[in-house]
């Protein structure tokens, strides 16, 4: 059996009052559209359709790296009217299954029983049973309990209204009936538009079975039509990550308090202390820890390393064992190697620190080439930028960088070289030999202090 997924994002979502189209609106740090790309692919879809409308071109064009069909709904005529513009592109799969670009937490598994459980009826409606349906349509069923109608409920009747069966509006069904079934959808109603529910009781008066599924958890799919919805569950998303961390071996210190914002992957027994922020792809080894509020970005933490309270690191490589911060920032392009400190209040810029180095005191380093087993003493900073152009600094093996130096790219610091503090380095200093340059200290004899008239 081949399947095709349909995806309607062509709503406006007015209640989010935004400029931006809602299923381009952020769930984990990702479009709420991301998430169900990547359930329908979690199924085995052998195409996918993604049905737009509202924006325009914004949606295709923030996820043009999508493995799917565009199909611009022009007209906005209803849901029904939004997959008959999907139908011409699933004309080589046999069953389709219509989700919903803003329901971003569908499981897998879910839509995997709904199909199977499906597969011989031609259509499956997935339910779902509120303690109050207020407000969504009901599943009427008959005496043998089988599904005869969806009823809304400013139609339904008294009795009708009692019912907590509730459609979710996804459905799988053999593509042939359902193209020939929304042939037979009419807009005869208020909104006078064509709905994809009314399948449903085409489909029972043609003798076929709609058969239901449920989903383990409401939140599965609940829909976003505001921004108090979108916080909602976003909670629920970070928790359920928070969650799935925890049971593969890592210990968070406050489960509530992590905001994951794409993807994390922690190896065994990783520390994670509160009011983490994780952006892009981040990865960590076994047996770090991540102290208190720190962000981390598209970067990777090796085996051991401790990154300390108030650290930013994005795009940067961090070795294993090393310790960063408090208060460090790592920016792109740096590779801090095995057992280096990198201490407070120090940036480092597109720099390669060998093993067993230490920075840990108020620097800055860009654009720089540092060796093994360097101390570079606090205040020190390499001027890698001249106005125009950036250049390198290279520190080799085992030299000592006194406190408050400046190096003046390109330069060169040889080997065991040490460099006198309150230096100004402007030319390369040889290997095992001190370089300094200071003014020689004097003491004026008769000077007097200005004081205020």
């Amino acid at each position: 059996m081949t399947l095709g997924v349909v995806i309607l994002a062509a709503g406006k979502g007015t209640r989010m009052r935004s400029a931006v189209p809602k299923v381009l609106h952020p769930l984990g740090g990702r479009p709420l559209l991301r998430h169900v790309l990547d359930a329908a692919d979690a199924v085995g879809a052998a195409r996918v359709c993604v049905v737009y409308g509202h924006g325009g071109g914004l949606v295709p064009q923030a996820l043009a790296d999508a493995d799917c069909t565009w199909v611009e709904q022009a007209e906005r005529l209803g849901t029904g009217h939004a997959v008959q513009q999907a139908l011409p592109v699933m004309a080589d799969v046999e069953r389709v299954l219509v989700l919903y670009g803003d329901v971003p937490l569908i499981e897998p598994e879910t839509l995997n029983r709904l199909i199977a459980d499906s597969g011989e009826t031609g259509l499956g409606l997935l339910t779902m049973t509120l303690p109050d349906p207020s407000g969504y349509g009901r599943i009427v069923r008959d005496g043998s309990d089988r599904v005869v109608r969806i009823v809304e409920q400013k139609d339904a009747s008294d009795q009708e209204r009692t019912i907590t069966e509730v459609n979710t509006g996804i459905i799988a069904a053999d593509r042939h009936r359902l193209a020939h079934w929304l042939g037979r959808v009419d807009n005869d109603n208020v909104q006078r538009e064509y709905y994809l529910t009314d399948v449903i009781g085409l489909a029972v008066a043609d003798g076929i079975e709609v058969v239901t599924a449920q989903p383990e958890r409401l939140e599965e799919v609940a829909g976003i039509n505001d921004r108090v919805q979108l916080a909602a569950l976003e909670r629920i998303h970070q928790r359920r990550m928070a969650d799935c961390l925890m049971r593969r071996g890592t210990t968070l210190m406050d489960p509530a308090r992590i905001d994951i914002r794409g993807r994390l992957e922690c190896e065994r027994d990783v520390v994670l202390d509160i009011n983490l922020i994780c952006e892009g792809d981040v990865r960590i080894g076994a047996g770090a820890r991540i102290g208190p509020n720190c962000l981390l970005k598209d970067c990777e933490i090796g085996p051991g390393a401790e990154v300390l309270a108030n650290c930013v690191i994005e795009g940067a490589r961090v070795g294993a064992g090393a310790r960063i911060g408090p208060f460090a920032r790592l920016r792109p392009e740096t590779e801090i190697g095995r057992a280096c400190h990198i201490g407070n209040f120090v940036e480092i810029k597109k720099a390669q620190i060998a093993t067993a180095s230490k920075v840990n005191h108020l620097s800055y380093i860009g654009d720089a080439v540092i060796g093994s087993g360097v101390n570079v003493g606090a205040g020190t900073i390499t001027c890698n930028y001249d106005g125009a152009n950036k250049h390198q600094t290279v520190i080799d093996d085992g030299a000592f960088i006194g406190s408050n130096t400046a190096l003046v790219a390109p330069v060169t610091v040889g080997a065991d070289a040490t460099i006198g503090a309150g230096s100004v380095i402007t030319s390369d200093a040889q290997a095992q030999q001190l370089t300094l340059s200071r003014a020689r200290q004097v003491s004026i004899s008769g000077w007097q202090r200005p004081v205020k008239k």
